[in-house]
């Protein structure tokens, strides 16, 4: 079977360069994306235009976004099950 166009783009580009980064991501692409609706979709896709730099600060803890929406996303991928 083989995985839809769309989401074999978004694994691309969940590849951040930064291992954890890159698990973090994944995790969310792999257990959350299916049932997500589609303003929290819209949300990841603005969460993965996010610089590595800010998003390595968000994820962890160091710093919190500004945009509440950025700050809820950034909360759920953290409380996904490793």
């Amino acid at each position: 079977m083989s995985e839809d166009p769309e989401l074999r783009r978004l694994r691309w580009r969940c590849r951040r360069g930064m291992r954890e980064l890159d698990q973090l991501m994944l995790r969310y692409l792999d257990g959350r994306w299916a049932a997500a609706d589609e303003s929290e979709r819209a949300l990841f896709l603005r969460l993965m235009d996010t610089e590595d730099d800010k998003l390595w600060r968000w994820f962890m803890g160091r710093e919190r976004p500004e945009d509440t929406g950025l700050a809820t996303i950034v909360e759920r991928i953290l409380a996904l099950p490793h």
